[in-house]
């Protein structure tokens, strides 16, 4: 548990129990036999900031900060870390590099003066060490900027990628050479984009590039094949920039260039799209739903969110941003990257100084999963929390599983919740509060429940090993329904977020029919009416029909809960309609309509 006044910090709980017996509070329901995407890990990057800060730490304290991280017993288990290609805004250094730096008005296409030398004083160290600490890690690494001389702009700020075949032939093998360094420095590069914020022309006085779609595809169209020779095991991710085109980006495309606002689907769409894993997102622009429509374009292709970093404003005081990061960071990132696809999560910077430093240009409000306090001791930030409910209990390997959720990364004040299926089949489960008033709610497994209560604002993350749970067979079909009132969809659409509503006062005759669009076999329906305390039908019927015309009776019975869950015998149809028959006060909703075998 976790909360946001702080009472908490990620503080073990005493443990409780399944019981069998339904609840009559709103109801996260698991469907495990439901899966969705594998997760490769959780964390932050280890900036050249970041690891300058954690060496003004004597030996032994600088160890224990790099337990606090990557230790998966005695710390949070960060388990993905993303990695600077040379110089970002985070740099603690006096100027900005790369790996090929020569003087002005050079160029150097043999590459004889790359080195990762600069990496080896501090770095490259702090990586082995992560590795270490918790050998399931993932690397992934992202340039800022490729060196100054391939550049329209002859410096690591601003510009484009000259386009000249030679030079997309030379940044390929710069990134190869990289790839193949920091291997043999023992770090394996598992994930590799070719810049970062592609679209991001802000001269913010750090590296950075303009990386159109059809540059950005020559570059990995020459990558793609290097890397499969010598380290196949290293994956290319694309765009690596925001959910959707960031307003000032569009604002500062030069005139009579596209400012690509579907910049992700026309890389995976070119030539170059055979060589991508995927595409990785940032948070400072848009949500993430749209991971989701990116997935449905693109099933076959992995989503990672890979950067976002905290922020606060000038007036905010410690509790502020610790609260204020806290909540939206566990419903945006915690689970609404996760909810929408998302095979990782990682935070901006894994360590700063108190000042929000040291960068080089950039943000100056940034914040970290650790901070360096002036007296020398080492903090914990909301990110390490909101991380660490996820790395120290969702193992790489994991799959999400199904689970209703209520709450939206907008804000509804309703749960939201993620649950995951580990590789030893034990199950995690991170739940989040919305509301500033504390909410009571239950958590079904088959017939199995638990009920519990968490503080307004809360993060916790419920774990139970492998058992044997039977859980019945949900139906995934894609039904079409009608109802007495508009919004009938939003009751079928698997979505317990939205939900259909009489908008009236509960009377006998209101209904939601849903079609299945063909003759199908069921045992059980639950009759979910989410987080809309007092939403559920008072009295209702159940009834079947296989042409929508003549209906029979399957069942009818009295409401006591959010979830109303009805048993009947073996029935296959193509229309399920339920029908209220009682009254009341209350409005009668549907957030989800399931049906089972």
């Amino acid at each position: 548990m976790t909360t946001p006044d702080r009472a908490e910090e990620l503080h073990e709980r005493a443990p409780l129990s399944f019981r069998t017996a339904a609840s009559d509070l709103t109801t996260i329901t698991l469907d495990p036999g439901v899966s969705y995407q594998s997760m490769d890990g959780f964390g932050a990057s280890l900036t050249d900031s970041a690891a300058a800060v954690l060496y003004r730490l004597d030996p032994a304290k600088r160890d224990a900060a790099l337990r606090s991280l990557f230790d998966p017993r005695q710390g949070i288990g960060v388990s993905f870390l993303r990695q600077p290609v040379g110089s970002s805004d985070f740099t603690a250094t006096a100027t900005h590099y790369s790996y090929d730096d020569v003087p002005a008005g050079q160029t150097d296409f043999a590459l004889r003066h790359f080195s990762i030398a600069h990496d080896e004083a501090q770095i490259l160290p702090l990586l082995r060490r992560a590795r270490q600490l918790n050998p399931q890690l993932t690397v992934m690494g992202t340039p800022w900027s490729p060196p100054a001389w391939m550049k329209t702009s002859g410096s690591l700020i601003g510009g484009h990628l000259i386009d000249d075949p030679a030079v997309y032939d030379a940044y390929a093998r710069y990134l190869v050479k990289y790839v193949q360094a920091y291997a043999k420095a023992g770090v394996p590069i598992d994930y590799l984009t070719v810049q970062n914020e592609p679209q991001n022309r802000h001269d913010g006085g750090y590296p950075g590039t303009a990386l159109p779609v059809p540059q950005e595809a020559k570059v990995i169209s020459a990558l793609g094949p290097l890397l499969r020779k010598v380290s196949p095991r290293t994956k290319i991710l694309g765009y690596d920039h925001n959910w959707t085109t960031h307003p000032g980006d569009v604002a500062t495309t030069p005139a009579g260039e596209d400012p690509e606002t579907d910049y992700p689907y026309r890389l995976l769409a070119s030539p170059a799209g055979k060589w991508l894993a995927g595409t990785a997102y940032h948070c400072y622009s848009g949500d993430p739903s749209a991971q989701t429509a990116l997935h449905q374009a693109f099933p076959t292709k992995g989503i990672w969110f890979t950067e976002c970093s905290g922020s606060h404003g000038p007036d905010d005081t410690p509790a502020d941003i610790f609260k204020g990061t806290l909540t939206w960071h566990a419903r945006t990132l915690a689970i609404g990257t996760t909810r929408n696809w998302a095979k990782s999560v990682v935070n901006w910077n894994i360590a700063l100084d108190s000042t929000g430093g040291p960068h080089l240009g950039g943000c100056d409000t940034c914040t970290g999963l650790l901070t360096l306090q002036p007296d020398g001791t080492v903090t914990r930030d909301a990110e390490y929390y909101t991380i660490g409910h996820l790395s120290k209990f969702v193992k790489p390997g994991a799959v999400r599983i199904a689970s209703t959720s209520f709450g939206t990364t907008g804000w509804n004040g309703q749960l939201m919740d993620v649950a995951f299926r580990n590789p030893d089949s034990s199950t995690a489960l991170i739940v989040h509060n919305e509301n500033d008033a504390p909410r009571s709610f239950a958590v079904a497994v088959g017939a199995r429940t638990f009920e519990y209560s968490l503080p307004g604002g809360a993060l916790a993350t419920f774990t139970w090993p492998r058992g044997s749970f039977p859980v019945p067979h949900r139906i995934t079909t894609e039904p079409t329904a009608t109802a007495s009132s508009p919004g009938a969809q939003d009751a079928v659409d698997a979505d317990a977020a939205t939900r259909w509503s009489s908008q009236a006062p509960q009377a006998p005759g209101q209904y939601l029919q849903a079609d299945l669009g063909t003759p199908t076999a069921y045992t059980k329906i639950a009759i979910d009416s989410g987080d809309n305390l007092g939403d559920y039908a008072r009295a209702f019927t159940l009834t079947a029909s296989n042409d929508g015309v003549h209906w029979r009776t399957l069942a009818t019975g009295t409401g006591t809960g959010q979830l109303t869950t009805v048993t009947v015998r073996a029935t296959r149809s193509r229309y399920l309609r339920v029908t209220n028959t009682g009254t009341s006060s209350s409005w009668w909703s549907i957030a989800d309509l399931r049906l089972y075998r």
